[in-house]
């Protein structure tokens, strides 16, 4: 038996949903397959942020994770130290 493997040129893919007095449920796929999703008061700022994820997929892409992550957490003890906030690391 022969197998076949399709190539997909784009896998973008969105939902918005929402249940009865809930958050509108944001999920996305982007070009790389990479899913995301997010909660949002409302279905126009959902749609937003679908659309800012898809314009952003080269730089997420691109990005390395885990330096992002440990420059955040700097930032954040930085911030904290300069407002006599103890120390949360």
């Amino acid at each position: 038996m022969e197998q076949v493997e399709a190539v997909v040129d784009n896998m973008r893919d969105f939902s918005i949903t929402r249940k009865k007095n809930e958050w509108y449920d944001a999920r996305v796929t982007d070009s790389y397959g990479n899913k995301y999703q997010n909660y949002f008061e409302t279905a126009s700022e959902a749609n937003d942020w679908i659309y800012y994820i898809w314009r952003k997929e080269e730089w997420f892409n691109s990005a390395n994770s885990q330096e992002l992550l440990t420059n955040a957490i700097e930032n954040c003890k930085r911030i904290d130290e300069e407002n006599n906030i103890s120390k949360i690391i």
